[in-house]
């Protein structure tokens, strides 16, 4: 009869702790449910600022890409004549300028008119280098149709003494008699290359934020049926298309002899 109510004491007393035991974890579950509801707040709140930073950013850049880099003077500015060169300009259908995607650029045929001779230039300026990437005439001469024969490294004396590096490409069209030689460089922030290999490291492929025409690449490419009439015209022209782009330390010598009025330069039919 006495260990009864023992019995019961210690029931009681394990009804007791476990009534305890169940307020005491209901009370910690509550305060983990509002810490992770707190969590979960800070955190969507976090995301939605950081995605507007992205926003803002993103927008900032698509309206500097989309901009073009002007340079002062434009190269459509460049001269009819240069040294016994007489030219007409090309047009360039717009859907080849979006594809091609410069800021500026320069088509143009010349002919010597003291041998007869004729030449195309083509001097295309862009203040975003990486899109200038995989523009050069082993691709862009065989995308539409030439197939590519030879290219070898060589160089150009100018007018006025420069050594011009330069790759010189032959192509022709299959099936036909059609042939063409490209004499290509590049011009990158003022100095010549002959390939693409000067900007093509991650560091040329930044945007241009500032929008600095000084800090770009330009190709130029010359091209006829012959060889000669090609290394005579990037002599004869291309210490004058220099003066039209920002040398080695951003200036630009055209601007300090040539008129920003417009020339009128008639066109080829």
């Amino acid at each position: 009869m006495k260990t009864r109510p023992m019995f019961r004491l210690i029931r009681a007393s394990g009804r007791r702790c476990q009534i305890y035991g169940y307020s005491s974890a209901s009370v910690r579950a509550r305060g983990i449910k509002t810490s992770f509801w707190f969590g979960w707040v800070l955190a969507f709140g976090a995301l939605l600022v950081t995605g507007w930073g992205y926003r803002v950013v993103a927008s900032r850049l698509e309206l500097v890409t989309d901009t073009p880099v002007l340079l002062p003077i434009p190269l459509g500015a460049f001269p009819a004549e240069v040294n016994g060169w007489v030219g007409r300009d090309v047009p360039v259908p717009k859907h080849i300028q979006q594809a091609v995607g410069n800021d500026d650029f320069l088509h143009r045929v010349f002919v010597q008119q003291s041998t007869g001779q004729w030449v195309n230039l083509y001097v295309g300026y862009t203040g975003r280098p990486r899109t200038m990437l995989g523009h050069r005439p082993r691709i862009c001469y065989v995308s539409t149709g030439w197939a590519h024969e030879s290219t070898m490294q060589s160089y150009v004396l100018s007018l006025a003494g420069k050594t011009i590096p330069c790759s010189i490409h032959r192509f022709c069209k299959p099936n036909t008699d059609e042939e063409t030689v490209v004499l290509n460089y590049y011009v990158l922030n003022g100095q010549i290359i002959s390939n693409e290999s000067g900007f093509s490291a991650l560091t040329w492929r930044m945007p241009n934020i500032a929008g600095d025409p000084a800090h770009y690449v330009a190709q130029v490419q010359i091209s006829s049926v012959l060889e000669n009439p090609v290394r005579m015209a990037a002599a004869d022209m291309t210490d004058l298309i220099l003066d039209f782009l920002p040398d080695q330390s951003g200036k630009v010598k055209a601007a300090e002899y040539y008129s920003v009025a417009e020339r009128k330069i008639p066109e080829t039919n």
